[in-house]
């Protein structure tokens, strides 16, 4: 008896599942991984005059809590990020600058924390000082929430610089982590100073192999990161 056209349909599909389940399961994946390796460094320890204020040990972040995963103020960085930024210092000491970190690593649990934290719609408890203007709802949407973070790779840094005086941290038109197109580094709403701040940190980043982020004037990645696939979840400790 001849099959049936339903069961002749039923025949390829099922052949074609599964050539499509092999397809996924041969397709690499981020990997993540829980041990801290040798080749992550204390960031102090490197750069000359490191400032360390881990916004997400404590609760002045846009959170209002302190995040999962921080447990010491320590600016841990891949070896090669540390060192890129250690020349980024030594360029920048003579003009009586220092650097300051506000987040270095970043375990992917915090990221985690940050994803919770914006679908609960009802949480705004922070956003007077740092999304005044934008709707928490659309925090996925203009990206300034995702699901995974490039800090989780141990070669990003956010960052501002201080005068090393008095220690006061440069004008640089908003604070650290304002969600706004303000931030942006080619926002030019803020003062000329501050568009001057703006340039000194990101003309020294570049110099020294890190990439800027269009939406956020504090944060930056260096180019020849060491682990660009795998993402870590040790704590900050």
């Amino acid at each position: 008896m001849a099959d049936s056209p339903r069961l002749t349909r039923l025949s390829l599909v099922l052949p074609l599942a599964a050539l499509a389940a092999a397809f996924l399961m041969l397709m690499p994946a981020p990997s993540i991984a829980q041990q801290r390796p040798a080749s992550f460094v204390d960031a102090s320890t490197v750069v000359p005059n490191l400032v360390v204020e881990m916004r997400y040990l404590t609760a002045h972040n846009f959170v209002g809590v302190p995040i999962h995963g921080y447990e010491k103020p320590v600016c841990y960085l891949t070896r090669q990020a540390a060192a890129a930024l250690a020349a980024v210092a030594r360029e920048l000491e003579p003009r009586g600058l220092v650097v300051k970190a506000f987040d270095c690593y970043r375990p992917t649990r915090a990221v985690a924390h940050f994803v919770q934290w914006a679908r609960n719609l009802n949480d705004t408890k922070m956003k007077a000082e740092f999304y005044p203007n934008v709707d928490k709802s659309t925090l996925f949407r203009d990206g300034y929430i995702a699901s995974r973070s490039g800090h989780s790779r141990g070669s990003t840094i956010d960052m501002t610089l201080a005068r090393k005086a008095d220690g006061k941290d440069l004008d640089m038109g908003t604070p650290f982590d304002f969600f706004s197109p303000k931030a942006w580094p080619s926002d030019r709403s803020v003062s000329a100073e501050a568009q001057a701040n703006r340039k000194i940190l990101a003309d020294a980043m570049r110099r020294h192999g890190f990439d800027p982020y269009k939406k956020e004037w504090w944060h930056f990645t260096l180019k020849n990161e060491p682990f660009r696939d795998t993402y870590f979840d040790f704590p900050v400790r």
